[in-house]
C-alpha cells in the first residue's frame, strides 16, 4: 500500500480543491438567494443552482476526501511517519471535522431554501462563507508548516 501513498495524496488534494470550491461558493449563492423572491424565477434557478452544486460536486468531493485522507492515515500509521504525538494532525483533523459539520449545516439551510422557509439573512450567510476559507487556511498551515 506504500506504493499507493502518493496517489492517494493527489486524489485527496483534487478531492479537497473541488470540496472547498463548493464551500465557497454555496453560502455566496445563499447571499443572493435571500434577496429573490420566494417563487419567483430567480428563486427557483438558485434551487437548481444549489442543489446541483451540493449533489455534484460538494457531497462526492467530501465523500472522496474523506476516503484518500483515511488511506492516507492508515498508511502513515502503519509505516510509522504519522504518530498521535504529532500535534499539527490533532488541529488538522479537528478542523476537518469542523469543515464537515459546516458542510452538513450548509446542507441543511439548501432544505429550508428548497421549501422556501429560509428566516435567516443575507449578512448570516456572508458570516458563514468566511468560515470555510479561515479552516482551509488552518488546515493547509497544519500540514505544510507542522507548527507543532
Amino acid at each position: 500500500m506504500e506504493d499507493w501513498y502518493i496517489w492517494f495524496k493527489a486524489f485527496h488534494v483534487i478531492s479537497v480543491i473541488a470540496w472547498m470550491a463548493g464551500m465557497l461558493y454555496l453560502p455566496r449563492l445563499y447571499v443572493y438567494h435571500c434577496a429573490a423572491e420566494a417563487g419567483s424565477k430567480q428563486s427557483e434557478d438558485f434551487k437548481v443552482m444549489e442543489r446541483k452544486l451540493l449533489r455534484g460536486i460538494i457531497n462526492p468531493s467530501m465523500i472522496a476526501a474523506w476516503v484518500f485522507g483515511g488511506l492516507m492515515l492508515w498508511i502513515g500509521f502503519s509505516n510509522e511517519f504519522l504518530t498521535m504525538a504529532d500535534g499539527w494532525l490533532h488541529l488538522k483533523l479537528l478542523s476537518v471535522i469542523a469543515m464537515t459539520v459546516a458542510h452538513g449545516m450548509f446542507a441543511k439551510w439548501r432544505k429550508d431554501f428548497e421549501i422556501d422557509r429560509n428566516t435567516k439573512s443575507a449578512r448570516f450567510y456572508r458570516f458563514w462563507n468566511e468560515v470555510p476559507a479561515v479552516l482551509m487556511i488552518v488546515i493547509v498551515i497544519m500540514v505544510i508548516v507542522k507548527p507543532f
